[in-house]
């Protein structure tokens, strides 16, 4: 025979105040896990969502991004005329630092390209403005940047050591890498920066057997040391920036949820000890030791169950709030957005049972363990 569910929601509303301070501790926990996690993945799908899979970007060997390869004019100009190429942007990367809108300053990624870099990325929209002018110190922005870095606003300028330059557009990448850069004439990024060599160019093939051809020849050349992949297969290597804030969010989860645990367990050792007279009635009842344990661990896992809903809850306003980090690859600042999805609240909801059901196993051992005729004698 089984205790009655209505059991443990009467006592549990009687017990208010224990019952909520359990409650609030779990769904703390469950909150600061689904919004850690959701940072890790908003940052994995920008990278994952930049690229085309139909263009090639050529570093130099060795290098892990773009901004640490160097590729010599002459580089370039070997490259651009091969065989199979429709489009070629050789392309030139630099950090600046800007002052932020919430205080202190961060590196900002630029990127110098010539006009075909504009048509290798269809899914760039200009939404503000026009397009920058070659041999002219103008610039275009993303959306994000322009919010983050008050000097970027459309009409605004900003120095980067003796220049100026005049924001004259803003564009939307569609949540990718590129909403964290400014873009510019590269002719006029590297003489701006004094910079004799390119650092990458992006190129599109006119058919994956020339993509293939062109991968071959591009690496086969011994004497220029150049490698070329697929602009997505770069993206996913920049993800491992991701990792940090996985292992931070993790052991901070870990660390939090001790606490919830014990408050678990501590409430419910403090329901056992008040209660002791009604488990010795129970047993007189005819309840098995086994229902009861069954039963306390019940109670345990309802308070956890409240506290997870409720800490999944509390993190849903952070979905689609935009934040920046350090990318470890660039050097430079990355925007992204939190994502909280359904399977990080329902990681969350496991999360929580899991704190409920390690706090609860203890105490309703106890309770079941309780000797029929001490139990009758507690005042």
């Amino acid at each position: 025979m089984n205790v009655p569910l209505k059991y443990n929601l009467r006592h549990l509303r009687v017990r208010w105040t224990a019952t909520l301070v359990t409650v609030i501790s779990i769904a703390l926990v469950v909150m600061v896990f689904v919004m850690v996690m959701s940072l890790a993945r908003g940052l994995r799908s920008t990278f994952l969502g930049t690229g085309e899979d139909g263009n090639l970007l050529v570093l130099r060997k060795g290098a892990l991004a773009e901004s640490s390869s160097q590729i010599t004019v002459e580089d370039v100009k070997y490259t651009r005329y091969l065989e199979g190429i429709q489009l070629a942007s050789a392309e030139v990367i630099v950090l600046i630092t800007l002052e932020r809108a919430s205080g202190g300053n961060a590196h900002v990624q630029v990127r110098g390209l010539e006009p075909t870099g504009l048509e290798l990325r269809p899914h760039i929209k200009l939404v503000q403005g026009r397009l920058f002018q070659r041999g002219v110190r103008e610039c275009i922005v993303s959306s994000k940047v322009a919010k983050r870095f008050p000097d970027c606003r459309l009409g605004g300028q900003f120095r980067s050591g003796k220049h100026a330059w005049q924001v004259v557009g803003i564009f939307e990448a569609g949540k990718t890498a590129y909403e964290s850069e400014i873009w510019a004439d590269a002719d006029e990024v590297r003489e701006a920066f004094r910079r004799s060599f390119y650092c990458s160019m992006t190129i599109r093939p006119v058919n994956t057997n020339a993509m293939a051809a062109l991968i071959e020849r591009i690496e086969s050349e011994r004497g220029r040391q150049l490698r070329a992949l697929t602009e997505s297969e770069y993206y996913h290597a920049q993800t491992k920036t991701a990792g940090p804030i996985q292992v931070l969010g993790a052991c901070l989860a870990a660390v939090m949820s001790i606490g919830a645990i014990f408050s678990a367990m501590n409430t419910m050792y403090a329901t056992v000890g008040a209660r002791t007279r009604e488990i010795g009635t129970l047993r007189v009842l005819g309840f098995a030791p086994g229902s009861i344990y069954l039963s306390f661990l019940l109670e345990s896992i309802l308070l956890s169950l409240v506290g997870g809903v409720l800490g999944c809850l509390l993190s849903l306003p952070m979905h689609g709030l935009v934040t920046g980090t350090f990318n470890w690859s660039t050097f430079a600042e990355v925007a992204f957005e939190f994502q909280v999805t359904g399977g990080l609240l329902a990681a969350g909801m496991v999360f929580a049972l899991v704190m409920g059901a390690l706090g609860g196993l203890l105490p309703a051992r106890s309770a079941a363990r309780k000797h029929l005729l001490d139990a009758l004698r507690a005042t």
